[in-house]
């Protein structure tokens, strides 16, 4: 199975050696070191003569002002050369020597960058955010200050200790099968895309003590009124939009009538496979993203 968009990362992530303060230090001071800048959820990228984008690696000497006020973690090494990721949403106008390169928003052109560059952007989208969310112990409300290169946050006042976090949501395309209709796939338009006619495939956060079976047939039930059974796990896909991992999923529909939660979806309805194929009123959601994929796979079945 071929990977998902934003995965496939050529780092190794050096999880053994970043424990080491020395080591880290070294590594930070390295003028062959790598930095990806992230300024307020967006990376920075430069256009390639073909229309698409690159990740745009910054030199230790160029961010060297910038290390001692701005929140750094290391992403692992590409090649034996360490790769950090760094946050700038301090500054106003961020790295304007940079220029042609933009910081630009990955969910909105991810498929127009390499796979590889995806995947560390992503990755440095999603570790700064945890980073500079949790500047603050969530346990007694102290300080945090960190070690292993970035990748853990220690309390100053309770000594708690806090790790990069992941919420994990199901992202399932329902299908049904009737003599009448033959196959046909579930999709809602959320709330959020109210304005933009988008239909996707249904999702949901999974909750506390709830297997991803579950969360599946809960959140479709609730989004949709559909009974959904018979979940069958697809492939994942990490999702930094802000911190999560969208695991896939097919499963089928013991229902057909369609009861919306009004908070949650806009609309929903069944889908050919024809009416997805050629899309009229309506837009898919975006070629890189897990949910594209599932419903690609169904149409081209």
């Amino acid at each position: 199975m071929r990977p998902n968009a934003l995965t496939g990362s050529p780092l190794d992530r050096a999880g053994t050696s970043r424990a080491d303060a020395d080591w880290a230090a070294a590594h930070i001071a390295d003028p062959a070191s790598l930095f990806l800048p992230v300024w307020r959820g967006r990376n920075l990228m430069e256009p390639t003569p073909d229309g698409a984008h690159r990740a745009v690696f910054l030199s230790t000497d160029k961010v060297r002002p910038l290390l001692a006020d701005s929140t750094w973690s290391l992403m692992g090494l590409l090649d034996g050369v360490a790769v950090f990721a760094l946050d700038v949403s301090a500054l106003d106008t961020p790295l304007a020597h940079t220029a042609p390169a933009r910081f630009l928003d990955l969910r909105r052109i991810g498929g127009t960058v390499a796979p590889r560059d995806a995947a560390l952007l992503s990755h440095a989208r999603g570790l700064m955010h945890w980073r500079t969310r949790h500047r603050f112990c969530g346990v007694c409300g102290a300080a945090t200050t960190p070690s292993q290169a970035g990748h853990v946050l220690n309390c100053q006042g309770c000594g708690a200790h806090h790790f990069p976090r992941t919420d994990p949501a199901v992202i399932m395309l329902v299908i049904h099968r009737s003599p009448e209709h033959g196959e046909r796939a579930l999709l809602g338009q959320p709330t959020a895309f109210r304005d933009m006619r988008v239909f996707t495939t249904l999702a949901g956060f999974v909750e506390p003590g709830e297997s991803l079976e579950e969360a599946v047939a809960r959140e479709v039930a609730e989004e949709t009124g559909v009974i959904a059974v018979r979940p069958r796990y697809h492939s994942s896909q990490p999702w930094p939009f802000p911190g999560s991992i969208m695991l896939g999923f097919h499963a089928e529909a013991a229902s057909e009538a369609i009861v919306i939660d009004p908070k949650e979806i806009v609309q929903a309805r069944w889908f050919t496979r024809e009416e997805l194929r050629q899309p009229e009123g309506f837009i898919l959601p975006p070629d890189f993203s897990i949910a594209r994929r599932l419903i690609d796979e169904w149409v081209n079945a």
